[in-house]
């Protein structure tokens, strides 16, 4: 069989639109540690990425898709660095690396997450984004705990509702404490690991 010429998608440079897209959303992410949402502005957003505001309405459409795309895009890296936790077997091990995960993960993108909470009432698209990762992480505390023998099942001392319980736990208590330091984060972190353990009945 000859072979096949590679296709035009798996060459190794980057594409100009990828190029420029990425520069936009990392240009967002740091107008947001400047500036916050509210302040920051299209033009700025532009500027920062080295285009005019006419191409960067090739991209986006407005303020609000642009912080959608950047949700998207660490939600997604949140989930891809968080997913083998639903796989590890011994349950404190999987407690400890979610919630090490978690510190990680806020210490490098608690910006943007803030911001999703915040506009997530408010902007459709964002808050399907936050429920949608917040189910995956439910599905995987679920697993761990029943790995340590909580009883499958959505009444209020079974796994299922534990999960979503700890789960909504855990992005509050993270998101109070970014607001103050990365020690906080160390601190939310050793919290939520203690109930989370306690919960599995692991705390012994």
């Amino acid at each position: 069989m000859p072979n096949q010429p590679p296709a035009r998608g798996r060459r190794s440079t980057a594409r100009k639109g990828d190029v420029r897209e990425r520069a936009i959303l990392d240009t967002c992410e740091a107008l947001l540690a400047h500036r916050g949402y509210d302040a920051m502005t299209v033009g700025d957003v532009a500027q920062g990425a080295g285009i005019t505001r006419g191409a960067l309405y090739f991209y986006f459409g407005s303020k609000q898709e642009v912080v959608t795309a950047l949700v998207a895009r660490t939600v997604e890296h949140l989930w891809e660095r968080s997913r083998a936790t639903a796989q590890t077997d011994e349950p404190r091990q999987a407690i400890a690396a979610a919630m090490q995960r978690t510190v990680e993960l806020w210490n490098e993108h608690g910006l943007v997450m803030r911001t999703a909470i915040d506009l997530s009432l408010t902007v459709p698209e964002i808050g399907e984004l936050w429920n949608h990762t917040a189910d995956l992480f439910i599905a995987a505390i679920t697993a761990v705990l029943e790995r340590a023998g909580i009883q499958a099942g959505t009444r209020p001392d079974q796994a299922s509702a534990m999960a979503r319980a700890l789960c909504w736990m855990i992005e509050r208590t993270f998101y109070h404490a970014s607001q103050e330091s990365r020690e906080k984060l160390q601190e939310a972190s050793a919290t939520c690991e203690h109930i989370w353990l306690t919960s599995a009945g692991l705390n012994t």
